[in-house]
């Protein structure tokens, strides 16, 4: 019993560390990842980290989800001392030989009007639209509700 409990930890803390990158032209889409929600949660957000190696720079301008009624692209900023959040409406730049990070506290997709919870262990498809890049499709990872962020998504934007 101890065991199985134990491996299911184990197995819940490790799931966004599974996230597959996806790749499309120039970009690589890598550690699509999310956190679970609890049961009459509305909203969920995704996070990821995109690399462009091409000598063109790109834009995130839009992603969808079956399983929200719609996705947005938000960012987090400091303004007087309380974290804001807003939607980016022109997308999230992609610079040319750059990396776009999306991460807790940062730049990331809002799922709004989830259609049900986002559950660890699970995966959720979502559409991501690029100005240049045109669309790829990634699974977001769900993990536990408290995981961590895979190692080098640390909130930033570089």
């Amino acid at each position: 019993m101890t065991y199985r409990i134990a491996l299911a930890l184990v197995a819940t803390l490790a799931t966004p560390a599974l996230a597959q990158d996806v790749r499309k032209g120039s970009l690589t889409i890598s550690q699509p990842w999310s956190r679970a929600t609890s049961p009459r949660a509305t909203v969920g957000a995704g996070f990821l980290t995109i690399r462009n190696a091409g000598a063109r720079g790109d834009r995130l301008i839009s992603a969808t989800s079956p399983r929200a009624e719609r996705v947005e692209i938000h960012t987090m900023s400091m303004d007087g001392g309380v974290m804001r959040m807003r939607q980016l409406v022109d997308g999230l730049a992609v610079p040319a030989g750059g990396t776009a990070t999306l991460a807790p506290s940062g730049n990331h997709i809002m799922l709004i009007g989830l259609k049900s919870p986002l559950k660890a262990g699970e995966r959720v498809p979502a559409t991501l639209r690029f100005a240049r890049g045109g669309t790829v499709t990634v699974q977001f990872v769900i993990g536990g509700a408290g995981d961590a962020a895979p190692a080098g998504q640390n909130g930033g934007h570089k």
